[in-house]
């Protein structure tokens, strides 16, 4: 724990039961699965995000037990915290609510998925902003779960964001109506949406799939929640009726505004989202503006990208008519593409990509004709779907080549609709069209805005069985694109729960010199997030890393300190590495080891004497009084100061 807890009293000890409750609850509602498409990952997302903050509870509900309550010089302290589980309450019973109604979505209904949509916002807003009032010091949380939670917090953040246009007193007074009987949220989303556009409900990625399934009903609306938390979360809100009438004219007073642009300041003027951008322009799936419009055999629009992975998940429909295509030929809509490029340059609203405007800014300001790369490009990507090995296999080393290259080529080949293509030749039985596949992708990775393609085309698991059973030379690029992609935040979650940890701490074992560099440096990246810690532990990473500081060669000391000092925070791992043995290789090494090593031993070290009497009487008896006052003296600046925070520790225990 970081240190002193707020005594939790008998009514907050019921909200943290109902809180436990929901958090599990809304778990078995995403294990149970079954989401309609169009929400799936939107659910899918809610839930992986609320179920990393069963940690946040499991202290909050710890902290009187291990603190004991404190003389709180007045109640305000005790009342906001009290005001806080609440509000995180109500927020988690409406996601709860979301998730089943997403989950029974019916498409026919008309506006539907606006309504859910922006029920989608408020709830995330909602969240964020519960997550914002946890006082940590209050209930003494720790640093790794403080970290948890402001990772989770940001991700609420962007996805609200994404939803499109936020008014955050709007959405502080429909977040605030419970999704129950007592108002009719559907209905007042309904007459919200009468007169307020969202243009940019499109901007989560969405894929309207045929397939259907369903999610168990909500039994009970109340829950575990007892009746004066209830009250206690409905303070200052006024009766459904008039909170409805009231919300009403904020979100018609809002449209207003959109719909007399004379009215708006000259800043809000300028923005693109002002702009209503033409339906013909959107992607039926994406529901965002079509890079490159292609035609399908019914005579449909769709965004090339997302009808070929639509069609190489083995759909033979057509996602807006039903009907079965005839053939998967994909014809790019000229027009249509022409007359995108027109209106964005009317609107000033940017342009799409090079594809559609076979140009590619510079630097400078100036634009570079790619036109030719362009075709190039294309022909290449066609023959990666070709049924013959040697023309694909040709392809798909080009595509390697060129990717290496350059950024432009980077951003020509994901826009050309390379990556679903690459991710399906991962799992072929070609050794070296995987080998040059798997690097393909870790080239284009190397680009910012290609990462997010990557992880919709659903790579991560065939990365990873790359990874396990690959060549040497695709494991260690296998390995070197988890490192790239988990650059992203949200993505070390889904790298960390796909299975890749213990195929990387296999790599990092018994792999090539180049192979374990990879496969540590992506070890640590992923481990930067909380929950991957305890997964690298059950893994044997511990094992590895301390045959890593006791080899004779001493090539990987470096990562295997830098590792262990991400992970010694961690009670799982700090027990790990104190059972291993690690202590004295560790004292040994602030002896002998390079600045830069005893530096990372000290940090180590502190990290497990903390509140730990028996690892700090096992530090004094190893003899590490002399070496740390000589790093006191000696070391950087940061070794300095870990050395004397030891050397403080040793002091107190032997007072004792």
């Amino acid at each position: 724990m970081a240190g002193g807890g707020e005594c939790i009293g008998d009514g907050d000890v019921g909200i943290l039961q109902s809180l436990h409750d929901l958090i599990n609850d809304v778990a078995k509602i995403c294990a149970a699965g079954g989401f309609k498409d169009l929400f799936r990952k939107d659910c899918t997302d809610l839930g992986r995000r609320i179920s990393l903050l069963s940690h946040l509870i499991d202290e909050i509900r710890e902290c009187d037990g291990d603190f004991g309550p404190l003389d709180l010089s007045s109640s305000s302290s005790s009342s906001s915290s009290s005001s806080c589980l609440s509000d995180l309450l109500f927020a988690l019973q409406n996601a709860k609510r979301l998730l089943l109604v997403a989950g029974n979505f019916d498409s026919n209904e008309d506006g539907a998925a606006k309504k859910i949509s922006f029920q989608f916002q408020c709830v995330t807003w909602k969240l964020e902003k519960a997550l914002c009032n946890i006082q940590y010091d209050q209930f003494g949380i720790s640093e790794e779960v403080q970290e948890q939670v402001e990772l989770v917090r940001a991700q609420l953040r962007r996805a609200t964001e994404r939803y499109g246009p936020t008014n955050s007193s709007v959405l502080s007074r429909a977040s605030s109506q419970p999704l129950d009987k007592e108002l009719d949220l559907e209905q007042l989303s309904t007459r919200a949406f009468g007169s307020l556009h969202i243009d940019n409900i499109g901007n989560i990625d969405h894929e309207v799939m045929a397939k259907m399934g369903n999610v168990a009903s909500d039994k009970s609306s109340g829950g575990h929640t007892s009746d004066h938390v209830i009250h206690g979360m409905k303070r200052g809100v006024n009766s459904p009726a008039s909170s409805e009438q009231n919300l009403l004219k904020e979100i018609d007073s809002n449209a207003d505004t959109k719909s007399n642009p004379s009215s708006k300041t000259e800043e809000e003027t300028k923005k693109p989202d002002s702009v209503i951008m033409p339906e013909d322009f959107l992607c039926p799936i994406s529901l965002e503006i079509m890079r490159d419009p292609v035609i399908v055999a019914t005579g449909q629009t769709y965004e090339r990208s997302y009808i070929q992975r639509w069609i190489d998940s083995g759909n033979v429909t057509c996602p807006k008519t039903q009907q079965k295509l005839q053939n998967f030929t994909l014809t790019t809509n000229y027009v249509l593409r022409s007359l995108i490029s027109q209106w964005c340059a009317e609107h000033n609203v940017e342009q799409p990509t090079a594809i559609v405007t076979g140009k590619i800014k510079k630097s400078d300001g100036s634009f570079r004709d790619v036109s030719g790369d362009i075709v190039t490009i294309q022909e290449l990507v066609h023959k990666l779907s070709s049924r013959l090995v040697d023309e694909h296999r040709a392809a798909v080393r080009e595509i390697r080549s060129l990717s290496k290259r350059s950024t432009d080529n980077r951003i020509l080949i994901a826009e050309a609709g390379a990556i679903p293509l690459l991710v399906n030749l991962l799992t072929t039985d070609d050794v070296l069209t995987q080998e040059n596949a798997v690097t393909s992708i870790l080239n284009l990775s190397i680009y910012e805005n290609n990462k997010g393609l990557i992880m919709l085309a659903g790579a991560i698991p065939s990365i990873v069985q790359v990874l396990r059973n690959g060549s040497m030379e695709a494991r260690e690029n296998a390995a070197a694109t988890l490192f790239s992609l988990s650059l992203a935040d949200e993505n070390k979650i889904i790298i960390g729960a796909s299975g890749a940890i213990p195929a990387l701490v296999e790599l990092l074992q018994n792999g090539s010199p180049r192979g374990k560099k990879d496969a540590a440096t992506a070890l640590f990246n992923l481990c930067i997030y909380q929950g991957n810690k305890g997964r690298a532990v059950r893994a044997g990473i511990i094992t590895a890393l301390l045959s890593m500081l006791t080899e004779s060669n001493g090539t990987m000391v470096d990562e295997a300190l830098t590792i262990l000092s991400v992970l010694a925070g961690h009670q799982e791992a700090k027990v790990a590495i104190v059972k291993a043995g690690t202590i004295p290789v560790l004292v040994d090494l602030m002896r002998t080891g390079l600045p830069r090593n005893k530096e990372n031993s000290v940090a180590i070290l502190l990290a497990l004497c903390k509140r730990d009497v028996d690892n700090l009487a096992c530090l004094a008896r190893l003899g590490a009084v002399i070496p740390l006052m000589e790093l006191t003296k000696s070391g950087t600046e940061r070794a300095q100061r870990k050395a004397t925070s030891l050397l403080e520790l040793l002091r107190r225990l032997q007072q004792l």
